[in-house]
């Protein structure tokens, strides 16, 4: 396809024929009013002079006779640019007046007409055009009096071709401007059909041109980068969830089959067979636990679980996660408190409770006094204690876990809820390094996110959800009195 049969295929420069076909519709039509209203006032004009002269001569006519009214015309008729006179017997001579020659039958009408006429001492032998009127006298006499139409004719030419000129600037401007316009979203388009083509070809990287006008091409220009920086950045989140899943999947599948290998070759008991089998079962446990985290993990990125959500109190869901891991917390020597206020919430209580269980067994996993104590030293109560905490804070629902543990540095906290990531200080406990990921996935399914601040000492991870109803465009109403807090 050659580029003026793209150019004339695009939709600019269509709407651009299109409004141009319009406009110039709407400056013709103005043009022939214009002109038309001209031509009805040139005409008023003549019929109210001719009017008055019809009343003068025929009062000059009552007074003074055929005599006086012959005097009168012979007079006006050789006046500069005088209007048209005729006078005639009842037979139809002509005896006074400058009209040569009129068209068939116009002195037989009474009133207006509009015909053809010569002068006497006109040297110029077409016809002119004449608006007249004839007025039948006494005794059978007839006058004429009419204005040559040459004046309107001319005035009537100059709007024409006025308009033609009119109409064919408006046909070149709005064409070239059509070209123009069209030439240029082409090249735009032409310019993103290209970045389109290189992304469908594999390189995400490509970004669409944005320019600095700001208009509706811009915008939606804007609009596709931040989804293509979205896709990136999932498509970059599974390459290394693929490669996380086969560089820390591999070691517990190894360590499987391994131990399943060992107790063919060497148990010989009942008994070694049990252990062995129970050892495998715990294995497995361990990987099932951990793809079902990163399930509930593309699960919540997916935005599946909007469909599930509703309205609930984070309050109910602190109190069950603290009863539920109040006793595993104090089999490892920590004591967890609850601290909650009510705080109205719209949301998938399921994720919401998994993520806070997540943040609780990171605290009591990872989060013991970060100094080692002197043998028969006394650990403070104070420095075993995990809070957890659920309130409003102006338009927010803050759900935080807090432990007196060595905390994460604030370079790493970034860092720390990528999946599969485990820092140094936490690689000889067990785990997978998923939990943090599924709380920030979680927070970010609810609009909110996941905040990890210094306890001075330990951590403090926060999950900051908007306040919204079941609607999702407004806030839900803040307790009209204080709610007294529970702490356990």
């Amino acid at each position: 396809m050659t580029a003026f049969g793209k150019l004339i295929r695009t939709t600019a420069f269509r709407l651009t024929l299109a409004y141009l076909f319009l406009f110039a519709l709407f400056a013709a039509s103005l043009l022939g009013y214009f002109a038309w209203n001209t031509r009805r006032l040139i005409t008023e004009q003549i019929t109210t002079t001719v009017n008055a002269e019809v009343g003068e001569i025929s009062d000059i006519f009552a007074r003074r006779g055929l005599h006086g009214l012959v005097l009168a015309i012979e007079n006006r008729a050789l006046r500069p640019g005088a209007n048209l006179y005729l006078v005639t017997t009842p037979t139809g001579q002509g005896i006074a007046g400058n009209v040569g020659s009129l068209a068939a039958g116009v002195m037989a009408t009474s009133g207006w007409s509009e015909t053809a006429y010569r002068r006497f001492d006109d040297q110029d032998t077409a016809d002119h055009r004449a608006l007249v009127h004839v007025t039948e006298l006494d005794n059978g006499f007839r006058l004429l009096i009419g204005r040559d139409l040459e004046e309107r004719r001319r005035l009537f030419g100059i709007v024409a071709k006025a308009a033609q000129w009119s109409l064919l600037v408006v046909i070149v401007l709005g064409l070239g401007g059509g070209i123009f316009v069209a030439r240029r979203v082409l090249r735009r388009i032409d310019a993103m059909t290209g970045t389109t083509q290189r992304i469908m070809a594999g390189d995400l990287s490509g970004r669409l041109p944005v320019g600095r006008s700001g208009d509706e091409l811009d915008r939606l220009a804007e609009n596709l980068n931040a989804m293509l920086e979205r896709i990136e950045a999932l498509m970059m989140g599974l390459k290394e969830v693929s490669d996380n899943i086969a560089h820390d999947l591999k070691t517990p599948l190894t360590r499987l089959r391994n131990r399943a290998e060992e107790a063919l070759a060497k148990s010989g008991c009942e008994a070694d067979y049990r252990a062995a089998l129970e050892r495998t079962i715990e294995e497995s446990d361990g990987l099932i636990r951990t793809f079902n985290a990163l399930l509930m993990i593309a699960r919540a990125e997916s935005g599946q679980a909007r469909g599930n959500m509703d309205d609930f109190d984070v309050a109910d869901v602190a109190s069950g996660i603290h009863e539920l891991y109040e006793p595993l917390a104090e089999d490892d020597g920590m004591t967890l408190r609850l601290k909650t206020a009510a705080a109205p919430l719209h949301g998938n209580r399921e994720l919401i409770g998994q993520a806070l269980a997540n943040l609780v067994e990171n605290a009591i996993k990872y989060g013991k006094p970060a100094q080692a104590q002197p043998q028969g030293s006394v650990v403070s109560l104070d420095a075993r204690q995990i809070l957890i905490e659920a309130r409003r804070e102006g338009d927010l629902v803050l759900l935080s876990v807090s432990d007196r543990g060595p905390g994460i540095p604030e370079a790493d906290r970034r860092h720390a809820v990528e999946r599969f990531v485990r820092l140094d200080s936490s690689r000889s406990q067990p785990g997978s390094g998923l939990g943090l990921s599924l709380a920030s996935a979680v927070a970010t399914l609810h609009g909110g996110e996941l905040r990890l601040s210094d306890a001075r000492p330990g951590l403090v991870a926060t999950l900051a959800i908007p306040a919204r109803t079941a609607a999702g465009d407004r806030l839900l109403p803040a307790p009209t009195q204080d709610v007294p807090q529970k702490v356990a």
